[in-house]
């Protein structure tokens, strides 16, 4: 895998000219910003940037601006690679507050295992309802220590719209979830997004994440996906290795919040 020719094709693709993720959710650029706006359950933020020293703190200014007038919450979603080299503290200054940082991880599907081997007293189920999707909340809540609201709001909007771009399942012991995870096509594009795969604290360690991860190998495969791209956690991002992924930059998120702004 060509390292340089991948990053120039994540950018453009996923960032420059990216898609709405979420029915409701509208794609505007405004002058060297690409950033996404919808309801308050959707992701609202800033994808991608090609700003300068000269020109960053007035684009800054002016997402916070537009943002605050919409009532919402937003991230600036920063890579390792964007300009100027400094932007993260000048979003710091701004009254951003910085989340941990991942590494953006891709993979060549012809390359990834798309075998599924679980455990034994676990199956696997797709998601395809909006009982799946309790399910897929109550995962999330158990592995991350976070609340599934907005990510259920979220998810049941792309259903009630019936949306092609979006495959989940879960894995059930017994009547019970254990692990979850989702895949995001992005039509149009070589890449598919692994996102929310979570396994609960009891069944870590039993290959299932392994499992998810060439289920969805094996379904990208079939739609036609040249690569799989995940925003890998230091927990995540070693197994991820191991299955062939590439780190081909780190991302940290910038959030902005006009209610708690000074």
């Amino acid at each position: 895998m060509d390292h340089a020719e991948v990053l120039a094709l994540f950018d453009r693709q996923l960032r420059r000219e990216a898609q709405s993720d979420s029915p409701g959710a509208r794609v505007e650029r405004d002058g060297d910003v690409v950033r996404q706006a919808g309801a308050e359950h959707d992701w609202n933020g800033v994808l991608w940037s090609d700003l300068d020293q000269a020109t960053a703190d007035a684009a800054i200014r002016e997402q916070v601006r537009y943002f605050t007038a919409l009532g919402r919450e937003f991230e600036w979603k920063t890579y390792a690679h964007d300009r100027p080299g400094d932007l993260g503290k000048r979003l710091e200054a701004a009254g951003f507050t910085p989340e941990p940082q991942e590494a953006v991880m891709v993979a060549p599907v012809r390359d990834l295992a798309t075998d599924t081997v679980l455990p034994e007293g676990v199956r696997l189920c797709p998601v395809t309802d909006p009982a799946g999707v309790d399910l897929v909340a109550d995962v999330h809540e158990q592995a991350f220590g976070t609340s599934g609201a907005r990510l259920r709001q979220h998810l049941l909007a792309q259903l009630a719209q019936n949306s092609q771009t979006l495959s989940m399942v879960v894995v059930m012991a017994g009547d019970q979830p254990v692990c979850a995870a989702r895949m995001e096509l992005n039509p149009g594009t070589e890449f598919a997004g692994l996102w929310g795969g979570g396994t609960v604290a009891a069944w870590r360690g039993r290959g299932i994440y392994r499992a998810l991860v060439g289920h969805r190998a094996r379904t990208a495969a079939h739609l036609g996906y040249r690569y799989l791209q995940v925003d890998a956690t230091d927990q995540s991002r070693p197994i991820l290795q191991r299955l062939g992924f590439t780190v081909l930059s780190t991302t940290t998120p910038y959030v902005y919040d006009p209610h708690r702004a000074p």
